[in-house]
């Protein structure tokens, strides 16, 4: 909704994203799709060459007059079938997410008696 209003008044927006099923549901004027893990719309964390091109990707988008979905070719750098294992829990790794859960939980209240916050 943001992006079209922005739009109505002459700015141009371009969406960058991961979740093309929710993105064009909200039919945004302009939206680049990288097929990468949630999270990453840009590319993996602290790998600037994939963002860049991510970037440069959308900005070419501007000019274009009408709605437009555009599908990056970027591709996820580590296991190609990532895919199959996103957010998969099942008995190989239970142990393993229920301790970095605690330790997740462990570390806010941490912070949180520390006054830190996000």
């Amino acid at each position: 909704m943001t992006a079209r209003e922005l739009e109505s008044q002459g700015i141009v927006t371009i969406v960058i994203g991961s979740a093309m099923d929710i993105v064009t549901h909200c039919k945004v004027p302009r939206y680049l799709h990288n097929d990468l893990p949630l999270g990453n719309p840009l590319g993996a964390p602290d790998d600037r060459a994939s963002h860049r091109y991510s970037l440069l990707k959308a900005f070419a988008m501007t000019d274009a007059t009408s709605p437009l979905v555009t599908v990056s070719d970027l591709r996820w750098p580590g296991d190609p079938d990532w895919k199959s294992v996103y957010n998969r829990i099942d008995d190989s790794n239970r142990d393993q997410l229920l301790k970095m859960g605690e330790e997740n939980r462990r570390k806010r209240a941490e912070n949180k008696a520390q006054g830190l916050t996000r």
